[in-house]
């Protein structure tokens, strides 16, 4: 019980870092609280809504990450570094990812809905 106390403060710990410091974190929260009563107007199955909001919390997971990515890089070194600056870039090109896959689960669902398809 001790680890999963710890485990949760450490959870609620680096989210609220994320929060302060990060916009693109704020963002997608937002977008997430925008999604959870968007998926049940637009998804037309219980599975599709729930798949609709896991499209977003995944780019949000995605986000976390590429953070945590950045945030070590630049405690390593505060100078240019091309090799550093390609790891980044590839955390960044995980969310842009993620985006777009959630982007086509939406609009998919969108023409689902829409009897497009």
């Amino acid at each position: 019980m001790l680890r999963l106390w710890r485990a949760t403060v450490n959870t609620r710990n680096g989210l609220a870092f994320a929060i302060r410091s990060e916009q693109a974190v704020r963002e997608e929260l937002a977008a997430l609280a925008l999604s959870l009563p968007l998926a049940w107007l637009i998804g037309m199955t219980t599975m599709r809504r729930i798949e609709l909001i896991a499209a977003v919390v995944l780019v949000l997971v995605v986000e976390l990450l590429n953070t945590a990515i950045e945030k070590l890089a630049d405690r390593l070194t505060t100078d240019h570094d091309p090799q550093i600056g390609r790891v980044k870039d590839m955390g960044s090109a995980a969310v842009g990812v993620a985006m777009v896959m959630a982007g086509l689960f939406w609009l998919f669902s969108l023409a689902e809905r829409m009897g497009a398809i």
